[in-house]
């Protein structure tokens, strides 16, 4: 795969604020048509400044800063907004987000993501945490109650403004949850923009959470619909698809530094006609010009996670030979420094003293002793969930049970909140915000293992396929990715003993895993013998019964960790 830099094209741009798009008819498209895209991904309801500054590189320096906010973002949108703009995104917009969105059934984030002028937007995993009733309310609005959570608690919610694509995601007569595509006309030129999650997505929520739908291949589906798209009369394709790369640093303003990961794969197979792909899903931030297999060079971006990056693309197209002339991608950091929307600002004011006392209320105190452990693959906020799991099961049922594994995707922010010797609910609910279930199986240590080994993926090298399992205090397990398939756990103990590969054990886990998710196919085949609540809920009882300490890692010894 050969790696390209598209050069800086266009000099002397005037940015003006909220800019009326100049449109001109099919009939004088004579000259090449200069258009903006603005761009973002994996937003996750993220309503204010994140908590802690992110480090990001722009060219040879480094900085660090507070990144992003709605209503910075908004300003951030409003002032770099030329003629012939549009705002689209990757997916994620929702799902695993703060209490301030998530409590609300991120019925905020729709609005401010709408205020600000958001477009277009690709579904991704995440938008179907909830079932697919919930999001279609998130698209057309209304009160119909589809979760735990009451609806419309704050205020009437009247759905998106922009409009949700999901091209690859069809039902069994071939029809999709939403349109696939959209030819949007932009200062003359007719952009064709196909939006997609990843083909993985059933693997990363609950199996009912996509019932009725299956995720179709990535490429495939962008280039079938990209041809039917030219053939309509579009002059180029964007693709928003929620899949992205891995780059090394995580956040650049430019570039893509060892560009790795699925969408280098999806863009080798890439038609023609697409010339901008945008992506997200890995939560990281890059920018750069990849050639495909035939020969046509595509743009690559990413705004990293949260809200924190913009990306600003300029193309020009010229829409009598239905040519793209030129291309180039920059992300902005959200950095406050072109201000602050006062009428989102209002908005996440609004929120925010509606789940004040909610994320305030102290739950119980946690002591950090500052021991660290060696060659750790969990992470402390990990083994509190896992811990709270099995606390959950032992008080609600006669015997308890003897092991809990949480899945490192299911626990979304670390112990930060430990820091002042106590932690809110507000805290505690950022690290499980997705309430599922608390389910006990009955697996013996046989399958336990093999359990262990479907963490393991094989592409061209061993991987982590989506999540380790972190398990509860008293268990412990090492792994060798170099070791070949169903050979990688090397060892697994309870209480200093190694599992009896006959005997059966309780084993207690989330909702989320035991309908498969994260690829863990083998959970689906066990017996469930109890439902002892919600994760939620389990941790706040675990965190109200005691005074705990920071838990130390060392229970998944040898494995890379995974945030």
């Amino acid at each position: 795969m050969k790696t390209r830099y598209f050069p800086a094209l266009l000099a002397g741009i005037a940015l003006s604020a909220c800019a009326t798009p100049q449109v001109e008819t099919a009939a004088t498209r004579s000259e090449p048509v200069t258009l903006q895209i603005l761009a973002l991904n994996d937003f996750h309801g993220n309503l204010e400044p994140h908590a802690r500054p992110t480090s990001y590189h722009a060219g040879e320096t480094v900085q660090s800063e507070r990144l992003g906010g709605a209503a910075r973002l908004a300003a951030t949108l409003a002032g770099l907004r030329e003629d012939n703009s549009i705002t689209v995104a990757a997916g994620d917009l929702i799902g695993a987000s703060p209490l301030i969105s998530s409590l609300f059934l991120d019925e905020p984030t729709i609005k401010v993501l709408s205020q600000m002028g958001l477009d277009l937007a690709s579904v991704g995993n995440h938008e179907f945490d909830r079932g697919t009733g919930e999001l279609r309310r998130m698209q057309d609005g209304g009160c119909e109650q589809f979760t735990r959570r009451e609806p419309c608690s704050v205020e009437q919610f009247d759905g998106a403004d922009f409009t949700y694509l999901a091209a690859n995601v069809v039902d069994d007569s071939g029809e999709t949850i939403f349109p696939g595509s959209e030819v949007r006309e932009i200062g003359g030129a007719r952009i064709g923009f196909i939006g997609m999650t990843l083909e993985g997505t059933a693997n990363l929520v609950a199996a009912q959470a996509t019932a009725g739908y299956r995720i179709l291949d990535e490429a495939e589906t962008a280039n079938r619909i990209a041809q039917d798209l030219m053939e309509d009369g579009a002059d180029t394709v964007v693709l928003l698809i929620h899949e992205g790369a891995d780059v090394d640093p995580l956040y650049s303003l430019a570039g893509c530094p060892s560009l790795s990961g699925p969408i280098v794969q999806i863009i080798e197979q890439l038609e023609p006609a697409i010339s901008v792909v945008v992506s997200g899903h890995t939560h990281q931030a890059y920018v750069c010009g990849l050639e495909t297999l035939s020969g046509n060079e595509v743009l690559l971006t990413s705004a990293g996670r949260y809200g924190g990056f913009v990306t600003d693309i300029t193309m020009v197209v010229d829409p009598a030979t239905d040519t793209v002339v030129s291309l180039r991608g920059d992300n902005v950091p959200i950095d406050g420094s072109m201000g602050s929307d006062s009428a989102i600002a209002a908005v996440v004011e609004t929120y925010s003293e509606a789940v004040g006392p909610v994320a305030n209320r102290m739950v119980g105190p946690i002591h950090d002793t500052g021991e660290e452990g060696e060659n750790c693959g969990d992470r402390p906020a990990q083994l509190l969930v896992a811990d709270a799991y099995l606390y959950a099961a032992e008080t609600a049922l006669e015997g308890g049970a003897d092991i809990a594994f949480v899945n490192t995707g299911g626990v979304r922010t670390d112990l930060a909140g430990a820091d002042d010797g106590m932690l809110d609910y507000g805290e505690l609910y950022a690290m499980a915000p997705f309430g599922n279930g608390v389910l006990v199986l009955e697996m013996t240590g046989s399958q336990i293992a093999a359990l262990l080994e479907q963490q393991f993926c094989d592409v061209g090298q061993t991987t982590i396929c989506d999540s380790l399992l972190i398990p509860s205090d008293g268990v412990i397990y090492s792994g060798d990715m170099q070791r070949p398939p169903q050979q990688r756990i090397t060892s697994l103990t309870l209480d200093g003993a190694p599992l009896d590969p006959q005997q059966t054990y309780r084993v207690v886990t989330n909702s989320f895993l035991v309908g498969g998710g994260d690829g863990f196919s083998l959970l689906t085949e066990m017996p469930v013998v109890a439902n002892v609540g919600f994760d939620i809920d389990a941790l706040e009882a675990y965190v109200a019964s005691a005074e705990h300490t920071v838990p130390v890692c060392g229970r998944v010894l040898n494995l890379p960790p995974q945030d």
